[in-house]
């Protein structure tokens, strides 16, 4: 859970961001792994609760625009895309 308060210190994300990274955080813990997490559009938006394609895409392509996340496409219909999740704040200790 640390991980993600990180990400709630950006004042950039919204309700939409948050929802895309918690899904993103909570395969990546599934898979053991915040690096190279393979992924499907279909499973990030269940765990999201996001309906809508166009809705996806938008805050998707925002949090790679905004350095928190890398995205590996994979145009092979049964291999998943990666994604790496990217932390721009240092960990106060």
């Amino acid at each position: 859970m640390h991980l993600f308060s990180l990400y709630l210190s950006d004042k950039n994300l919204n309700v939409w961001h948050l929802a895309i990274l918690i899904a993103l955080l909570n395969i990546g813990y599934s898979q053991g792994r915040i690096k190279n997490i393979q992924v499907s559009r279909r499973r990030i938006m269940a765990l999201s609760h996001i309906h809508t394609i166009p809705t996806y895409h938008k805050y998707f392509k925002q949090l790679q625009d905004l350095g928190c996340i890398s995205y590996q496409p994979s145009y092979h219909p049964a291999c998943r895309s990666e994604i790496n999740l990217h932390f721009k704040w240092r960990i106060q200790q």
